[in-house]
């Protein structure tokens, strides 16, 4: 299937049917910077009835901004990014962005599957990393905005080719973003291939409920897992699972961030600091569930994370070093922004007891994650 354009480069906007004057969702759309190619880049804004307000590009179907209200009602953009298409384009750590083939790391950059070895791009060390140089968080995306009854939307369509990253298979995939009236983002996942491979989306956005600027030092955090997948150098499982039991992997009480972060725990410091997978209980499930929920108690502004995934990667944003100046000319210091990113384990295809990401032709790769947003009183 060829990819193309679905849309004009101009400007878009539409209302879900309502009763006069009553708010609704709403989107709009304008250029958001050029490809090398010559293609332009779009920049959809989708609004909800409730005031909050996404921003997405078709370039890597990257979440730009975000706002969400505190305890208060004021509305503050919580996740990291930067205002221009070549700032992304010049050096970006994922912020923001729609990850595949595979996200997280595959070790060696390589995999065997039905006895054939397929060697990867290299991009992390002497691994793989979110699916490559030019992984899907890279490229532009067939784009179609929308508004319903339930909020605003929009539809992402790209097609992998066979070989791409190494990857074996044409894969088909649709993304489709949602920003509900309840404060809700969705996010929904299809895939199909041609020839049989293996995949593991997810999304990158780094968090701080508490607006731009701040440390995620002090947000809490629970996540319902008793284990995490160990790993190794190079940040790569080693093949066991390990319980969370006295350990600074327990989140399974809500804790503040920065209460262990440092601790000497070696695995720990393999990140610096929090960058693991941790098992999520439950494994995978038909419906989403609750597996984790970060708060702030400054600013009363809660995420709650729900999927159908078994695993959920916290990245404490270690790496963030101060040489990033993103939105509106802020430096994104050390640990100013979080990741939480649902999936299937790390190298998964080099472990057989993992869950597994094969996909054959014929079958269809679904999977749901939900952010869902919400505030806590004062003291709550």
């Amino acid at each position: 299937m060829a990819t193309r354009r679905l849309l004009p480069i101009l400007l878009l906007a539409a209302a879900c049917t309502g009763t006069p004057d009553a708010p609704v969702a709403s989107f709009t759309s304008e250029p958001f910077g050029s490809m090398p190619d010559g293609r332009t880049a779009q920049l959809f804004t989708l609004k909800n009835a409730a005031g909050a307000e996404m921003r997405v590009t078709d370039y890597g179907g990257i979440i730009v901004s975000l706002t969400m209200p505190d305890r208060t009602g004021t509305f503050a953009d919580i996740v990291l990014g930067y205002d221009s298409l070549a700032q992304y384009q010049a050096s970006s750590p994922y912020f923001g962005a729609l990850i595949g083939r595979y996200g997280n790391r595959i070790g060696g950059a390589k995999f065997t599957l039905d006895g054939v070895e397929y060697p990867l791009t290299v991009n992390d060390g002497p691994n793989q990393l979110h699916g490559g140089l030019v992984g899907f968080d890279k490229v532009l995306w067939d784009a179609e905005p929308f508004a319903d009854s339930l909020g605003a939307g929009l539809r992402l369509q790209y097609a992998s080719p066979d070989g791409e990253e190494g990857y074996p298979g044409t894969l088909h995939v649709s993304v489709v973003y949602r920003l509900t009236d309840d404060h809700r983002v969705t996010i929904d996942y299809e895939a199909m291939t041609d020839k049989a491979t293996v995949v593991n989306l997810t999304h990158h956005s780094y968090f701080n409920l508490a607006g731009p600027g701040h440390t995620i030092l002090d947000h809490e955090l629970w996540i319902d897992a008793d284990s995490t997948t160990v790993v190794g150098a190079g940040l790569i499982p080693t093949g066991e699972i390990a319980s969370v039991e006295g350990t600074p992997f327990d989140f399974r009480t809500p804790l503040p961030i920065g209460a262990r972060i440092d601790d000497p725990d070696p695995v720990l410091q393999l990140g610096p600091g929090y960058d693991h997978n941790w098992v999520l209980n439950g494994g995978i499930t038909p419906e989403p569930r609750t597996v984790a929920r970060l708060s702030h108690p400054g600013s009363g502004r809660v995420m709650e994370i729900r999927t159908v995934e078994p695993g959920l990667q916290f990245y404490a944003g270690n790496f963030l070093d101060g040489t990033i100046t993103g939105k509106g000319g802020i430096v994104y210091g050390r640990r100013t922004g979080l990741c939480l990113e649902t999936q299937h384990f790390p190298d998964s295809p080099n472990h057989a007891h993992f869950p597994p990401t094969v996909l054959r032709p014929g079958e269809t790769y679904r999977t749901r994650t939900e952010y869902v947003f919400k505030t806590d009183a004062a003291g709550a």
